[in-house]
């Protein structure tokens, strides 16, 4: 089994609606925001994963492609 990086991780973000909000988070003892971009219908993102970045935060409805797979978010109801 090939040994992954999580460093070098990209992720697609393509945004079903107007409005998708992309949040980076910080690593580290408190984390926080650190980073965030507004996507509308369409428009496509590729984020990754930094020595700052440990998590990405997606509201709103988007297609979401990584590695591991695929997924959709969905607006909050």
């Amino acid at each position: 089994m090939e040994k992954r990086n999580p460093a070098t991780d990209y992720v697609v973000i393509k945004a079903i609606e107007d409005g998708v909000s992309v949040i980076g988070l910080t690593r580290g003892s408190d984390t926080k925001f650190h980073h965030s971009e507004k996507l509308d219908k369409g428009e496509v993102m590729i984020a990754q994963f930094t020595e700052h970045t440990s998590a990405i935060k997606i509201r709103g409805n988007a297609k979401i492609l990584t590695s591991l797979g695929e997924i959709e978010s969905e607006m909050k109801k």
